[in-house]
C-alpha cells in the first residue's frame, strides 16, 4: 500500500449502509490501513415508489459505480443482493473480495408480540420485496400484504406509527442497526428462502487498482466468496427482472462440497418451482449454472416473463 493513502469508501448513506462501511473501516484498520467514508444518498433511496420504475436493484448501486468509476471514491462496501445478476459488473470495475457471511434468515416484527401463525385474518404485512410477499401469500394466505419502502429504521417508525401490523426484515440488518431485540420471530428457510447473496457484504473496486484487489483478497472469505458465485450464476442463468420472486441460497457440507437451493414464484406465491442440487467447491459457478438451468426446464423462463416489470 502507498505510503499515506487513505482508502475512500462510497457508500450509502442509510444508517445500516454506514455500518457495513465502519466495519470494513475496522478490517482496513486492522490491516494498518487508513481510510476515510464516501456517503452518497443514490436514486433508489431518494425514490418511494417502485423500484422497476428506476430499473430495479441497480438503483441502489449505479450513484457508487459511478463515483468508483470517476476516481471519486476507491472502495465500495454493498449488500451483495443489492448487486443485479442478470448483468455484467459496469466494465472497469471488479469484486475486491467477500466478508464472511452474516445470518440470512427473514424475521419477523408484529406489533402484539404474536408469530404470524397466530395474527388474525387481514393483519397487515409490509414488504415491498417480491421475494417476501410470495412466500408469505403461500404460506401465511390470510394476511394481507402491503408495500413499504425505506431502510430498515424508517419501516421500524411506520409499523410503530401504525402504518401496518407486521414487519418483514433481515435478521443480519437489525443486528446491524441495534434493533434485534425486536425480533419476535426468525422464519425458517423451508417458509422464507432468502435472497441471492443475502447476509454478504461485497467489497468493489477499480479492476486496475492491484493494492485494493490485494487487500481485498486479504479480507475475502473463501467459503463466502464460493456460495456467492454459485447463488449469481444461478441468477443470471435465469435473466430474472427487478419484479422475480427469485430465492437461492449455497451451503457446504464438512468435505466442502457445495449444495444449492433456488426457487422461482409467481407473484401470489400460488406457483413456484424448485431445484436443489450439489456440486464441487472448485466450481461454484458451474453449480449455479445448473441450478438455474434445471429452474428453466421446469418452465421458469415463462414464470419470469408473466411478470409485469
Amino acid at each position: 500500500m502507498s505510503r499515506g493513502r487513505v482508502i475512500r469508501i462510497s457508500t450509502r448513506s442509510s444508517p445500516m449502509a454506514l455500518a457495513q462501511a465502519e466495519q470494513v473501516a475496522g478490517l482496513l484498520a486492522g490491516l494498518g490501513v487508513d481510510s476515510e467514508i464516501v456517503k452518497l444518498t443514490t436514486a433508489g433511496d431518494r425514490w418511494m415508489g417502485d423500484l422497476s420504475k428506476l430499473g430495479g436493484k441497480g438503483a441502489f448501486v449505479k450513484e457508487i459505480d459511478v463515483a468508483l468509476l470517476a476516481d471519486d471514491a476507491d472502495l465500495a462496501v454493498h449488500c451483495l443482493k443489492d448487486i443485479p445478476g442478470d448483468i455484467p459488473v459496469p466494465e472497469g470495475l471488479a469484486f475486491a473480495g467477500y466478508l464472511p457471511r452474516e445470518d440470512v434468515h427473514d424475521a419477523v416484527i408484529t406489533r402484539t408480540g404474536a408469530p404470524l401463525s397466530e395474527l388474525p385474518e387481514g393483519t397487515v404485512v409490509g414488504t415491498s420485496s417480491v421475494r417476501r410477499s410470495a412466500q408469505l401469500r403461500l404460506h401465511y394466505p390470510h394476511l394481507a400484504v402491503k408495500p413499504l419502502r425505506g431502510n430498515v429504521n424508517t419501516r421500524l417508525a411506520r409499523l410503530e406509527e401504525g402504518h401496518i401490523d407486521v414487519l418483514i426484515a433481515a435478521v443480519s440488518g437489525l443486528h446491524r442497526v441495534n434493533q434485534a431485540h425486536r425480533i419476535t420471530e426468525t422464519l425458517g428457510l423451508d417458509v422464507m428462502l432468502p435472497p441471492i447473496g443475502a447476509g454478504v457484504i461485497a467489497l468493489q473496486c477499480r479492476k486496475d487498482d492491484t493494492q485494493l484487489l490485494e487487500l481485498g483478497a486479504r479480507l475475502d472469505d473463501a467459503v463466502t466468496h464460493r456460495h456467492a458465485d454459485a447463488e449469481r450464476a444461478m441468477l443470471h442463468a435465469l435473466q430474472g427482472h427487478c419484479n422475480s420472486p427469485i430465492a437461492g441460497y449455497a451451503t457446504s457440507d464438512a468435505t466442502g462440497r457445495l449444495t444449492l437451493h433456488g426457487k422461482v414464484f409467481d407473484l401470489d406465491g400460488s406457483r413456484w418451482l424448485d431445484a436443489m442440487h450439489w456440486g464441487v467447491a472448485e466450481d461454484p459457478q458451474a453449480l449455479g449454472f445448473f441450478v438455474g438451468a434445471d429452474l428453466l426446464r421446469q418452465g421458469a423462463r415463462a414464470l419470469i416473463d408473466s411478470i409485469p416489470h
